[in-house]
């Protein structure tokens, strides 16, 4: 199955919200972090992927119409090269809420002590239990340390960050195959860019708030000097 739509945008700029908002719209499945949390077997493919080796994306996308948020939005360049027709949505937010959110949220997110000794405990009987231990560092290794380069927790540094990965996709797209998109924005313009109809009477999904993220009790509060205003 074709992929027909591809998310470029970084993690907390709405990709959970995005990968309901096409699954309702008939995109299929839409590949998510949280599917690769599911299926950790797959964390090999897309690690060979990002190391630049050649991958089945025919075999890791089975059934999937769509792909978004970690560890699709890092690889939007060889996926828009593997389906030359998909469309590319860049979901972008205010830049101060977006690092105050990922702050709080998936740049401290992992296991919790309880569920760090279980997992390892089950490592040298388990294949799944060290797929999920590659998966839980694949982040680190390619985002905070790679991306980031270890500097996330500078906010000027950050920022920099996001806003050049917004004007490298914008470099990389075809103007006639992106749209650059705010979840708040809602509906229209991602259904216009798809060419589907708006959904009648259906509220815009909005998922995985900051309030609502798993991990947020184990997070640490950001610092006063990054505190969103």
């Amino acid at each position: 199955m074709a992929l027909k739509v591809i998310g470029a945008g970084f993690g907390r700029t709405g990709t959970r919200s995005l990968k309901d908002a096409l699954e309702q719209l008939g995109f299929g499945l839409c590949y998510h972090m949280d599917d690769l949390l599911e299926h950790p077997e797959h964390v090999r493919a897309w690690a060979a992927a990002s190391a630049g080796q050649p991958v089945n994306w025919e075999a890791l996308l089975t059934g999937c119409q769509a792909a978004v948020d970690f560890p699709a939005y890092r690889l939007y360049r060889e996926l828009l090269a593997a389906y030359p027709t998909a469309k590319v949505v860049l979901t972008v937010r205010d830049p101060d809420q977006w690092y105050a959110s990922t702050y709080e949220t998936i740049y401290q997110a992992g296991p919790s002590i309880g569920e760090a000794l279980g997992l390892a405990l089950r490592l040298p009987f388990s294949a799944r239990a060290r797929n999920l231990l590659r998966v839980f560092q694949l982040p680190g290794k390619l985002v905070w340390k790679g991306d980031f380069a270890g500097r996330f927790g500078d906010k000027a540094y950050a920022l920099e960050q996001y806003h050049a990965h917004i004007a490298a996709v914008q470099r990389n797209v075809p103007a006639a195959q992106l749209l650059l998109y705010d979840v708040k924005d809602g509906w229209e313009p991602l259904c216009t860019f798809l060419g589907v109809p708006v959904p009648a009477n259906t509220p815009f999904p909005h998922r995985n708030l900051r309030a609502d993220f798993s991990h947020a009790p184990r997070a640490q509060p950001l610092p006063p000097e990054h505190a969103e205003r």
